[in-house]
C-alpha cells in the first residue's frame, strides 16, 4: 500500500469506530516509541519471584514453575485456535497440534533444570514453607485438560460407570481423576490443599468444562470428516499430543519429585499432603486424552511404554 491507501484505510478503519482519525493521528504524535522492555514488560516479569526463605535454590524452582504457567497460557492459546473454529481443516488443526506438542515437548525436556538444578538438602528446607501449595494447584493445567478431552476420559477410573453426558458438571467435577489426590470419597473429607484449590477456582471450572463441553479437541476432532479423520498426519500428532501430555510429562514430573521427595529409604508426601506416586503415575491415573486412536494392547500397557 502507497501512503494514500495507507491513510485512507486508517481514516476508514477510525471512522466505523466512531473515533476521529485527527485526534487518533495526534496521539501518534506525542508517543513515544516503543521499546523491548515495555513490550514484553521485563521489568514486571523480574519482579514477580518472591522467595520465602534464604535458600538459594528456591529462586530456581519459582522461575521454573513461572515459565511453566506461561508456556500452559500459550497451550490454551493454541488449542482455542482449533476449539473455536467452526469448521476446521485437517491442515489447521494438526497445525496447531503441533505447535502445542512442541510446548509440551520443551516442557518435558526442560524438567532436568528443576530436577538437577537445586540441591536436594535446599529443598527440603524451602519446601515445608509452601505446604499446602502444590503445583496440583495449577488452573491452567486443569484447563488443559477439559479444553482437549470429553470429560468422561478425566473421570476417575473407579466411577465412569456412574457417570456419563446428561450428569451434571458439579457432579463429574466432583469425580475428576484428580481429585483423589485430595479427597477421601468413603469420609467425603477433602484435604486443604483441595478446598482452597476449589474456592479460587470451581466456579470457573465448572463454566470452563461447560465452555468446552462441545468443543474440546477430541469431538473437533470427530467432527472432521471420516477420511480427513483418517489423515495419518493428524492421527499421528493427535497420539503424539495424547502421549506427551499424559505421558512423558506426568513421567517427568514424577521422576522429578521422585529424586526430590521419595527415595529408597522413604516416600514422604508432596507439599500438599497427596500420595503422590499414585497420583501422579500415569498406569494409574489413566487418563487419556483420545482412547479410540490407540490399539487394546497400547490401552492396557499405558504409561509402561
Amino acid at each position: 500500500m502507497n501512503r494514500d491507501e495507507i491513510l485512507k484505510a486508517i481514516e476508514e478503519k477510525y471512522d466505523k469506530l466512531g473515533v476521529p482519525v485527527d485526534a487518533m493521528l495526534e496521539g501518534l504524535l506525542h508517543s513515544t516509541p516503543i521499546t523491548y522492555w515495555d513490550y514484553i514488560q521485563t521489568d514486571a516479569l523480574l519482579g514477580l519471584q518472591t522467595p520465602r526463605t534464604t535458600q538459594p535454590d528456591e529462586m530456581v524452582f519459582i522461575m521454573y514453575h513461572q515459565v511453566n504457567e506461561l508456556l500452559f497460557k500459550m497451550i490454551l492459546w493454541e488449542i482455542d485456535q482449533v476449539a473455536k473454529t467452526v469448521e476446521v481443516s485437517a491442515d489447521k488443526f494438526s497445525m496447531h497440534l503441533g505447535r502445542i506438542s512442541r510446548y509440551f515437548d520443551m516442557l518435558c525436556s526442560s524438567f532436568s533444570v528443576m530436577a538437577d538444578g537445586m540441591e536436594r538438602e535446599q529443598y527440603l528446607k524451602f519446601r515445608n514453607t509452601l505446604t499446602p501449595a502444590s503445583g496440583f494447584q495449577s488452573a491452567q493445567y486443569r484447563k488443559i485438560e477439559f479444553a482437549s478431552t470429553e470429560l468422561i476420559n478425566l473421570i476417575d477410573a473407579r466411577f465412569r460407570d456412574d457417570i456419563d453426558r446428561s450428569s451434571s458438571f458439579k457432579h463429574a467435577y466432583n469425580h475428576l481423576y484428580w481429585q483423589a489426590a485430595g479427597k477421601n470419597y468413603t469420609t467425603g473429607q477433602k484435604s486443604t490443599l483441595l478446598n482452597l484449590f476449589e474456592e479460587k477456582y470451581i466456579g470457573e471450572f465448572i463454566d470452563f468444562m461447560e465452555d468446552y463441553n462441545d468443543i474440546n479437541l477430541s469431538l473437533k476432532f470427530k467432527q472432521l470428516p471420516k477420511e480427513v479423520q483418517e489423515n495419518k498426519d493428524l492421527i499421528k500428532a493427535m497420539r503424539h499430543y495424547d502421549y506427551t501430555v499424559n505421558v512423558k510429562w506426568v513421567m517427568a514430573h514424577y521422576n522429578a519429585a521422585g529424586k526430590y521427595i521419595g527415595g529408597k529409604e522413604k516416600d514422604l508426601e508432596a507439599t500438599g499432603g497427596s500420595n503422590w506416586r499414585k497420583y501422579m503415575h500415569p498406569k494409574y491415573q489413566r487418563r487419556i486424552f483420545f482412547p479410540y486412536l490407540w490399539s487394546e494392547e497400547e490401552l492396557k500397557n499405558w504409561g509402561t511404554f
